[in-house]
């Protein structure tokens, strides 16, 4: 089959403008890749393109789901995979872009999934509700700190499951993803990033972009279709800021800052995920030439 590419790296470095450049050249679709992106109506706060931007180039894994409904990594593993093999069944090129780690490497490193016990998650769902979400994280952080590191302390979802299968295999959670080795397809795997202080000030004219175009708005209008009962979409970076300076009675917009911050310690969890995979071939994304260089390497991918 036609080798995919993939674009990977931390949130603001262009990623999907890369991916769209690419697709252009060479007769490429796009496969999603960012969890809060599969989401119908989460727009301005995933930085989604909008419908005009895409220049007629297919995109998947878009406005797949509702806001009250629960991501999944193996569902989206699933469903990414068809798209890729669809794709490139019809002779185009699949390109695979976003941030969202675990997802890009089950789907790239074929992720099988620990078992579930529901009386094991039932509890911690438990401790959840008892103690909050900051407190269980730090329950994690004692009994696998590698884990506690690679999940953003807001999601409890994920705490939740680290510490089931910590508990059910007696090994950190770690240990259920499979060794990193020669990506499925064949994919080229391309890292974008930027020096940390140019990347901030993205950052920073991101977040205001997202609140100018009307963040708040967005986030009214998902409320009344049950964002704040969605167990995924609910804690998504600038939704869970937002929702919570309006439920103690703001306006939404003093969430501006501290979605800044949280995004900038998301980057560094990316950072920190990505860069421990060597397959990744890194691109710094104030370059020139970024779409040269990432054909180069997906044609020098053997």
């Amino acid at each position: 089959m036609t080798r995919p590419i993939a674009i990977v790296g931390p949130t603001g470095t262009g990623k999907s403008a890369l991916a769209l450049a690419v697709a252009e050249r060479i007769g490429g679709e796009i496969v999603n890749a960012d969890a809060m992106q599969l989401y119908r109506g989460m727009d301005i706060g995933t930085a989604k393109l909008a419908v005009a931007e895409r220049h007629g180039i297919p995109h998947h894994q878009l406005d797949v789901l509702e806001v009250t409904e629960t991501a999944s990594v193996a569902r989206y593993q699933q469903a990414a995979a068809a798209d890729i093999e669809a794709i490139a069944g019809r002779g185009a090129v699949p390109i695979l872009v976003g941030g969202s780690m675990m997802y890009v490497q089950a789907l790239l490193d074929e992720w099988t999934f620990p078992a579930t016990d529901p009386e094991v998650r039932a509890r911690y769902e438990q401790r959840l509700a008892e103690i909050g979400v900051g407190a269980l994280h730090g329950e994690l952080a004692a009994v696998d700190a590698d884990a506690a590191a690679s999940i953003l302390p807001s999601d409890g979802r994920r705490i939740v499951r680290a510490l089931e299968v910590v508990e059910l295999t007696g090994q950190p959670f770690a240990a259920s993803f499979p060794a990193i080795g020669a990506p499925r397809w064949g994919t080229a795997i391309i890292g974008l990033d930027w020096e940390t202080t140019l990347l901030d000030e993205r950052l920073t004219q991101r977040t205001d972009t997202m609140f100018r175009d009307g963040l708040v708005d967005e986030v009214r209008r998902l409320a009344d279709r049950g964002l704040r009962d969605g167990v995924t979409a609910a804690r998504a970076l600038g939704y869970a800021q937002v929702i919570a300076d309006l439920d103690e009675g703001g306006d939404g917009t003093a969430a501006r800052e501290p979605t800044f911050f949280g995004t900038r310690r998301y980057v560094r969890r990316q950072r920190s995920w990505f860069r421990r995979d060597q397959r990744i071939s890194w691109l710094d994304g104030s370059a020139d030439d970024t779409v040269s260089q990432t054909l180069r390497i997906w044609r020098d991918v053997s």
